[in-house]
């Protein structure tokens, strides 16, 4: 199937593009235009914006936390819009097979789960096969697990370490590690209530500081593309913007991504103790390339908590809104869901919208700072193009910020700042940045070879309508999406990735979860054939 995209303006910052132009695509791949050769198929693009299929590196879609959650709140299953009754699952609201759709109504093709503890892989893979449309991933969580902190704790060495990581993230079909309040759940156990970089896990003798630097180097040794993801210390303390340029001083220049850093950038100042730093920490990460970040932008509405940084949850269980949460003290991290209502008229929470706006408009390097809510923590994944039109739009934000309560406002800099994201920036920031951090070379951009993920937009002046249903959506060459309703149901893949390491460690494993907790360490591993899909898995390239 040969289809021309004719006449739209194509944005395409990979290849310096932002013109008027057409797009070819054969079967599954974008290719260059076709001399004497008829398409089969003809869109008629003109006036419309044409960008690559958008890429979400932070959002929580599947996994035991997000299920607790459904269950948790079911009176948000009864509120919910109702599902086409053809669809599965139809009177159920927030399901995995919805996720995809939405998704895909707003442009996006490919989305990263950032938190899958080891032995919940497969339930978590299980989950992401039942997501139509998009391509998923996984983020492996390391830091708080008995095994790994044996290994630093008994000076094992970084090829020991990297063996681990290279085990853990084959066995599991990830795409990378996450680490999470690095040594906080174990020491949580042990009735710690705070836990700071330079702060010692009990038993264990490890800061917080020296897990993260092993992790790091594992990350670089196996050559994985995606640096560290990272949920540091303290998040949601006022003053914690010392901890996260503390954190960002310690990589010592090696690539560090930083995880939700809306929640890392308060101050101290006013008579509350509860201020914007967002400026200080946006300067520290435009002084250190080796930084990227996704921002946990808050918006203002109902929603639900989810994390497996169990200290953290466990201290937030008062501000739960409705008053009710669910707080476990598991294997590794453990993990929290508590439920939350940001609201607009909240001296706190209207500081916290500011601040990661704040985060987007001062960080000036687009390539280093992503799109993200940290789904649903900070606001559910559907409030992106509003926070798209925000952006975008000096003059929305004005009007947003009438409405806040003034002594909030007085603890930010976001009245003074100007700068309006333009649709090169977004499609930096959304398909250009991601695929290049995540290691994805076949994404990301609409130049010859590429995946043809095309997402094409109506030049709607108003932003949020324009990027909540996309005019016509391409995923692998195939049309899915028009004017944001779905067209054509398909399943992506699970993109992973396949390091090599010194295969004894496995063995080590074996005998480890054998002696330790009498079952085979072979259960941890995700099989293709229990994912019930056709060639479920996409490699990414790994390794120096």
């Amino acid at each position: 199937m040969l289809i021309r995209l004719s006449g739209g303006r194509v944005i395409d910052p990979a290849n310096g593009r932002d013109g008027i132009g057409d797009i070819w695509i054969r079967d599954d791949r974008i290719v260059e235009p076709v001399a004497g050769e008829s398409p089969d198929m003809v869109y008629d693009i003109t006036g419309k914006i044409v960008m690559a299929g958008a890429i979400d590196i932070h959002s929580h879609i599947a996994g035991g936390n997000v299920n607790t959650a459904r269950l948790l709140l079911p009176e948000n299953h009864r509120a919910h819009t109702a599902r086409p009754a053809a669809t599965p699952l139809s009177t159920a609201g927030w399901s995995t097979f919805e996720t995809g759709c939405r998704y895909a109504a707003m442009g996006y093709t490919t989305v990263i789960e950032p938190a899958v503890p080891p032995h919940l892989a497969l339930h978590s893979h299980l989950e992401l096969a039942d997501i139509p449309i998009i391509d998923k991933g996984t983020l492996s969580v390391l830091g708080n697990d008995d095994f790994l902190l044996g290994l630093i704790r008994d000076n094992a060495g970084p090829a020991a370490i990297a063996d681990y990581v290279g085990a853990t993230v084959g066995a599991t079909k990830g795409i990378g590690i996450k680490c999470i309040n690095a040594g906080a759940a174990m020491a949580f156990k042990h009735n710690v209530r705070s836990f700071a970089l330079d702060d010692i896990v009990p038993e264990y003798n490890l800061s917080s500081r020296t897990i993260v630097e092993a992790l790091q180097q594992a990350v670089l040794d196996l050559g994985i593309p995606h640096p560290l993801h990272l949920h540091t210390n303290n998040l949601g303390i006022g003053g914690n913007v010392e901890t996260a340029i503390a954190t960002i001083a310690a990589a010592r220049g090696k690539p560090l991504h930083l995880a939700h850093l809306q929640f890392y950038s308060y101050g101290k100042e006013g008579k509350r103790g509860f201020s914007s730093a967002a400026a200080e920490l946006a300067e520290a990460v435009n002084a250190n390339p080796n930084v990227t970040v996704d921002v946990g932008q808050v918006m203002f509405r109902q929603t639900v908590t989810i994390s497996m940084d169990v200290l953290r949850q466990f201290n937030a269980m008062g501000t739960a809104s409705p008053k009710k949460s669910v707080i476990y003290d598991g294997d590794a991290n453990g993990g929290g869901i508590v439920p939350f209502n940001y609201r607009s008229n909240n001296f706190y929470n209207a500081v916290q919208w500011a601040s990661g706006l704040e985060l987007f408009l001062l960080i000036t390097d687009p390539m280093r700072v992503f799109f993200s809510t940290d789904h649903p923590n900070g606001a559910p994944y559907t409030t992106y193009p509003d926070l798209f039109a925000l952006i975008m739009s000096r003059e929305a934000r004005a009007s947003w910020l009438a409405d806040l309560p003034a002594a909030a406002v007085e603890m930010t800099t976001l009245p003074s700042l100007t700068r309006e994201y333009s649709f090169y920036d977004i499609a930096t920031m959304t398909r250009v940045a991601p695929a290049k951090l995540l290691g994805l070379r076949d994404r990301g951009h609409l130049g010859p070879g590429a995946l043809a993920d095309v997402a094409i937009y109506h030049d709607d002046p108003d932003r949020a309508a324009m990027f909540r249903f996309a005019h016509l959506v391409f995923k692998d060459g195939d049309l899915v999406i028009r004017d944001g309703r779905v067209t054509h149901y398909r399943f992506g893949r699970a993109l992973k990735v396949s390091p090599t390491y010194d295969s004894a460690i496995d063995r080590r494993l074996s005998r480890y979860y054998d002696e330790l907790y009498g079952i085979s360490h072979e259960m941890f591993k995700v099989p293709a054939s229990a994912l019930g899909r056709e060639n479920p898995f996409g490699e990414v390239a790994c390794g120096r």
